[in-house]
């Protein structure tokens, strides 16, 4: 059995969904709905636990250390998913006795979009981990050129290819800003930003259908604090459209993420204060961005267009199409839309059409 939460980030879940269907060996996915259920669904039937320190959501932080020694009580190992916590708050895994974890360098480490990802085992466990990627940075003496495969030595073994280079180079920047602060340091700025982050929106936006859906207890938060709205999307996409970059999560919840190194108090006043405008005038009602389903859109374009966008009837054999590619305008009544559409044929054309769109709660593109 493999035990986590529902609430986790989907990767961690399809990933063990798939080895599940690999290994083909009767294990399967027990999930909990709420943190507190968790030393229950650990047993002795539990092959490993798969916890995410700080939930990407609601930013809800577990008690790694209690929560390890549960794991490792019913005799369970323990992998923990840093994304959310590496570079935001104080991580002490050997001092826990974490059995494995893993985490990105794109959030907190500023290392941005496609930097690597990271694997962190204990000694204890390093020699007696065969990697199922065996590529030949994880051999003993890759420039032998051996065609025999022998790991290496300690975490070593844990490489698969040849590293991006340009992308460490950028995390190497980003890791190099920590050299001039602690994480004791950051973790109580970013407590504090969020602290008046949440005291700004419950004094200044009171009015509006906001909830807290982050924990007000410091050693439950991460640096992040999340509120839930009706229309979480489109108030995000407003907020978006002024300046404040921050993210939206299902089901309408609204993400703030504080990276202490370089977050400003102000920062988080003058979000607030964006938000409570964007609420006010309702301005998130026709954000500039709007979202689109291919199948809706597939069905639009062909219903606008009377069939076949490039006018192509039935008999010339070139029916259905395989991808569609969005380019939107900035319009709030019309979509330009560039659509390339592969026939059986496997001839390729483009198109752009223009279509009107709707702004209500049907809409085929919002």
């Amino acid at each position: 059995m493999i035990v986590s939460e529902r609430s986790n980030f989907p990767t961690d879940l399809y990933i063990a969904q798939g080895l599940i269907e690999q290994l083909d060996r009767g294990y399967a996915l027990r999930l909990v709905d709420d943190p507190s259920e968790l030393p229950a669904a650990i047993d002795e039937n539990t092959a490993l636990a798969m916890i995410t320190h700080v939930n990407y959501r609601t930013g809800y932080m577990h008690d790694m250390a209690a929560l390890t020694q549960t794991i490792h009580r019913a005799g369970t190992l323990a992998v923990w998913d840093l994304a959310h916590s590496v570079g935001a708050v104080p991580v002490d895994l050997n001092g826990v006795g974490a059995d494995y974890a893993v985490g990105c360098t794109y959030k907190y480490l500023n290392g941005g979009p496609g930097s690597p990802a990271f694997v962190w085992v204990p000694k204890r466990h390093q020699n007696a981990f065969s990697q199922p990627l065996s590529g030949w940075w994880g051999h003993k003496k890759p420039f032998e050129m051996n065609p025999v495969y022998r790991p290496d030595d300690g975490i070593g073994r844990f490489l698969c290819g040849t590293q991006p280079i340009v992308s460490m180079s950028l995390v190497e920047c980003g890791l190099d800003v920590f050299l001039q602060t602690d994480m004791l340091s950051l973790r109580r700025k970013s407590l504090a930003v969020g602290d008046l982050f949440i005291k700004l929106v419950e004094e200044r936006c009171g009015a509006f259908p906001l909830s807290l859906a982050t924990s007000r207890e410091h050693a439950q938060r991460g640096s992040q604090v999340s509120f839930e709205h009706p229309n979480g999307y489109e108030v995000m996409q407003a907020l978006i459209a002024r300046g404040v970059i921050d993210d939206y999560r299902e089901p309408r919840i609204l993400r703030f993420g504080f990276t202490p190194l370089y977050t400003r108090f102000v920062d988080a006043w003058d979000a607030v204060e964006t938000l409570r405008d964007v609420l006010a005038t309702e301005s998130w009602r026709a954000p500039p961005v709007r979202r689109a389903r291919i199948g809706d859109l597939r069905t639009t374009i062909m219903s606008e267009t009377k069939g076949c966008p490039f006018g192509h009837g039935a008999q010339s054999g070139e029916k259905g199409w395989h991808d569609a590619k969005l380019d939107f305008s900035d319009s709030m009544s019309t979509a330009t839309i560039s659509v390339s559409i592969r026939f059986s044929t496997r001839s390729v054309r483009s198109r752009r059409i223009t279509i009107t769109t709707r702004c209500c709660s049907s809409c085929s593109i919002r």
